[in-house]
């Protein structure tokens, strides 16, 4: 489906980013994994990835607070493997405090990682996606980008800007074979969420299921997390030709919980 395209996912070592990489690589792209890490298991992820499924895979350590290791990441990906034709813009960082006490410093960094860093990322890989005449950007918002919890403000700005940001990027690239999408997850199970629950057990004294179900699922009418190989099958169909009229749109995929 998407053979021998060039990718690059942001953020991909673990959790959604790991699972939209893998998922890309199955469908036959041409995959560049990334984090701020620079180890020996980051580039050993990156042949796994390749060796599971016949592709092209290389790991580009990147800051993505840093404009300029975006833009360099972007050329890095068109030196591996042929210009970029995928973005996928899945970095992302969190703090949660109430608005008095948001240290200013952790506010920049979540803007700059969680929505400049896409901004940065597109603006380098546009170019050669209109001279393509094709390509595929697809953001990864939240639930959050769409509706608001209390002691998120930095968090929930950066993904509502990210949704703006999408919208006006598809608005750019309409008629240049181009289309440019978020994902709104929910409360995706990942190794991060797992060890949240840990935590939320031992803070409420309840069992797993209780906490899962009252307590971190409150507001996902579905009760059940989202898996994160249904992320990486929804971003597969998004940069697939049956998509190419899908542009400028968010799409929650978060068991109900902003239809509330």
């Amino acid at each position: 489906m998407l053979s021998d395209k060039t990718a690059i996912v942001t953020g991909s070592t673990s959790g959604i980013g790991l699972a939209i990489a893998e998922a890309l690589a199955g469908a036959g792209a041409n995959v560049v994994l990334n984090s701020f890490t620079d180890r020996p298991e980051d580039h050993a992820m990156a042949e796994r990835v390749a060796g599971a499924h016949g592709v092209k895979a290389v790991y580009v350590a990147a800051d993505m607070a840093d404009p300029a290791a975006c833009v360099r990441l972007v050329e890095a990906a068109a030196d591996a493997f042929g210009p970029v034709q995928i973005l996928v813009n899945n970095a992302g960082i969190q703090h949660v405090a109430r608005i008095e006490d948001f240290p200013p410093e952790r506010w920049d960094a979540i803007l700059a990682v969680n929505l400049s860093s896409a901004f940065h990322t597109i603006r380098a890989a546009v170019p050669a996606m209109r001279a393509a005449g094709w390509g595929r950007i697809v953001n990864i918002a939240s639930a959050h980008g769409l509706t608001a919890s209390p002691y998120k403000s930095a968090y929930v700005a950066a993904k509502h800007g990210l949704i703006g940001l999408t919208r006006t990027v598809a608005l750019e690239l309409a008629e240049a074979g181009t289309t440019c999408n978020a994902i709104c997850p929910g409360y995706v199970r990942t190794p991060l969420v797992e060890g949240q629950v840990e935590d939320q057990m031992k803070a409420h004294g309840l069992g797993r299921d209780e906490v899962i179900r009252n307590v971190m699922l409150a507001r996902q009418p579905t009760k059940e997390f989202v898996e994160v190989s249904a992320i990486g099958a929804l971003a597969v169909f998004l940069c697939s030709d049956a998509a190419a009229q899908i542009t400028g749109t968010p799409l929650p995929v978060d068991g109900g919980w902003t239809a509330l």
